[in-house]
C-alpha cells in the first residue's frame, strides 16, 4: 500500500526529537537506564491553579462545542496578555486559538502558502519548520547562520535569501534548538528589510518567557505599525507553564489572514479542548510568579550543563539566551574511533555512539539544519542532567 500514499506524506519525515525521544522511553520501558535529553518539554508540572481552573470548566459543563478558533473568554484574555507583556493592542478578530503552538503554525503555513512559494527558515531550525513548508508543496529556503553570531540571522544573509517567490520568512526569538535570542537592534534591522520586501513574518515566540542573565525578550510586531501588520505571532501555553499535554496554542496578526485559520481548524479538529481553554485562560490572567521559579531552576541547569560541555576535551558550548536547550560545538571529535574501531563522522554517528555507550539520548544537530552540533534539553532535573554529563564525558574520553 506504500505505493498509494500521497507525494505529500513521502516528502516528510517524522519529527526527530520525538523519535528519539520515544525510542528512550522504549528502552527505559525494557528496564535500560537511559538519560534522554531529546525532548523539549519541562519536567515541572503543570501550576495547580490552572489544572483547577480546567476541573472548574468541567464540573459547570464546559464540554461542548467552543468556537472554531476560541473561546472569546480565552481570546480577551491572550489580548490582555499582548497588552500587558509586549505593549500590543488586539481586536478579538485578530486572536486564533489553536491545538498547540505547532497546530498554529501548520494552520498559517496552509493558510498563506501555494505550490511553489518559498519560506525562508534560519538554521539551524526547530524542525518542523522545513516539514510543514513541504506539506504545503512549497519550498524551504535555509539561511546558514554561525556559531560566532550567535546563530543569529543577518539583515545580509536575510537580504540574500529573498528571491520573487519568497512568501514569508520564520522567526523564533529565543530559538529552539540554540537558545539564541535577537536584541532589539538586531530585530529592527531584520524588520527593515522585511518591510522593504513587503514580506510576511512568522514570529514564533513560545519561548518569549524563558530567558536569561541580561537579554530583554522583545516582540518584531512591537518594533512599529509597518512590521506589526506584516507580523503573525505565535505563541502558546506548553512550555512557559508546562503545560505541553493541553495542546493549547493561539496566534495574532491580520484579521484576513486570522479568519482563515479559523475556516481551516473548523474543517480540521473543529476546536480547540473546552475545559483546556478554561486551564488557558487561568494561565494567562492568573499570578505569573511561578514562571520566574520555572526560570530560576532552568537557568541552574543552563549554567552548570555550559560549564561541564566546556571542560570536556573536544567540545564546547555557548550560553542560550532563553528556552531550555544548549547546541554544543561537536565538530572537533570527528575523525576520532570508538573502542570498536568505528569512525565517528557526523553528528548522527555520535547520538548512535552516546546512546550505545553511555545510555544517554541526544538528539544530533543535522536534524535542525546544522552539522557539527548536538542539541540538548535541560528540562530535566539537576540529579539527571549531572549523571547525564558524567556518562557523556566518561564516552567521549574513551575516543582515540
Amino acid at each position: 500500500m506504500k505505493e498509494r500514499l500521497s507525494d505529500r506524506v513521502n516528502s516528510i519525515q517524522p519529527s526527530p526529537t520525538i523519535a528519539i525521544t520515544t525510542k528512550a522511553n522504549q528502552m527505559k520501558a525494557d528496564g535500560l537506564n537511559v538519560i534522554g535529553f531529546g525532548a523539549g518539554e519541562p519536567d515541572f508540572d503543570t501550576p495547580d491553579h490552572i489544572k483547577y481552573a480546567a476541573i472548574a470548566g468541567l464540573v459547570k459543563g464546559n464540554t461542548k462545542y467552543t468556537p472554531a478558533d476560541g473561546m472569546v473568554a480565552l481570546k480577551d484574555a491572550i489580548i490582555h496578555k499582548f497588552k500587558r507583556d509586549n505593549g500590543l493592542t488586539f481586536a478579538r478578530n485578530q486572536i486564533t486559538v489553536n491545538v498547540g503552538a505547532k497546530h498554529t503554525l501548520f494552520n498559517i503555513y496552509m493558510a498563506l502558502l501555494n505550490p511553489g512559494d518559498e519560506v525562508i527558515i534560519p538554521a539551524p531550525y526547530w524542525v518542523s519548520y522545513p516539514d510543514m513548508a513541504l506539506m504545503c508543496d512549497a519550498v524551504p529556503v535555509f539561511v546558514d547562520t554561525r556559531e560566532e553570531d550567535n546563530f543569529s540571522m543577518t539583515p545580509d544573509m536575510l537580504e540574500k535569501a529573498i528571491t520573487p517567490k519568497t512568501k514569508f520568512v520564520v522567526l523564533n526569538n529565543p530559538s529552539n534548538p540554540t537558545g539564541a535570542g535577537y536584541s532589539k537592534e538586531a530585530l529592527e534591522a531584520l524588520a527593515a528589510v522585511i518591510v522593504k520586501h513587503d514580506l510576511i513574518c512568522i514570529s514564533d515566540e513560545i519561548y518569549e518567557k524563558l530567558t536569561y542573565g541580561d537579554f530583554k525578550f522583545v516582540s518584531i510586531a512591537s518594533l512599529g505599525e509597518e512590521i506589526r501588520k506584516r507580523t503573525i505571532i505565535v505563541n502558546g501555553l506548553s512550555k512557559e507553564w508546562a503545560m505541553t499535554g493541553w495542546r493549547i496554542g493561539y496566534a495574532a496578526g491580520d484579521p484576513a489572514i486570522i479568519s482563515a485559520i479559523g475556516k481551516i481548524q473548523s474543517q480540521s479538529t473543529t476546536n480547540p479542548t473546552s475545559f483546556a481553554q478554561d486551564g488557558a485562560i487561568a494561565a494567562l490572567l492568573g499570578p505569573q510568579e511561578k514562571i520566574q521559579e520555572f526560570v530560576k531552576a532552568f537557568d541552574e541547569r543552563r549554567t552548570y550543563i555550559v560549564e561541564r560541555f566546556n571542560t570536556i576535551p573536544g567540545l564546547s558550548c555557548i550560553y542560550p539566551n532563553g528556552a531550555f536547550y544548549v547546541f554544543p560545538n561537536i565538530a572537533k571529535i570527528f575523525g576520532k574511533k570508538t573502542a570498536e574501531g568505528k569512525v565517528i563522522k557526523d553528528s548522527s554517528d555520535f547520538a548512535d555512539y552516546l546512546l550505545a555507550e553511555a545510555l544517554v539520548a541526544i538528539v544530533p544537530g543535522i536534524a535542525f539544519g546544522a552539522e557539527g552540533f548536538m542539541r540538548l534539553s535541560y528540562a530535566m532535573s539537576m540529579k539527571a542532567i549531572i549523571e547525564g554529563m558524567d556518562r557523556i564525558e566518561a564516552a567521549v574520553r574513551k575516543l582515540s
